[in-house]
């Protein structure tokens, strides 16, 4: 059996505020071509569920579009 490996920390926390705008995928991939960034709602998809990496430009853009600080998107890691 393949072992899932990670490929972002933000995709849960893109979730959680896409649902609190309560948005669905296709609703803020629509929002993401109207502020100039071709994703598609499978991309989107893959981002929340982390198995498609984030770009720091992408995370950006993402905060943008979610009204959120960039920093939001982290999730809080205890060490």
């Amino acid at each position: 059996m393949k072992e899932r490996r990670d490929m972002n920390v933000v995709g849960p926390l893109v979730r959680r505020f896409r649902n609190q705008r309560g948005w669905s995928q296709p609703q803020m991939a629509t929002q993401c071509q109207l502020m100039g960034w071709d994703i598609s709602r499978e991309s989107l998809a893959k981002i929340e569920s982390k198995l498609r990496s984030v770009t720091d430009i992408e995370i950006l853009k993402l905060g943008k579009i979610l009204e959120v600080h960039h920093s939001a998107l982290f999730p809080d890691l205890k060490r």
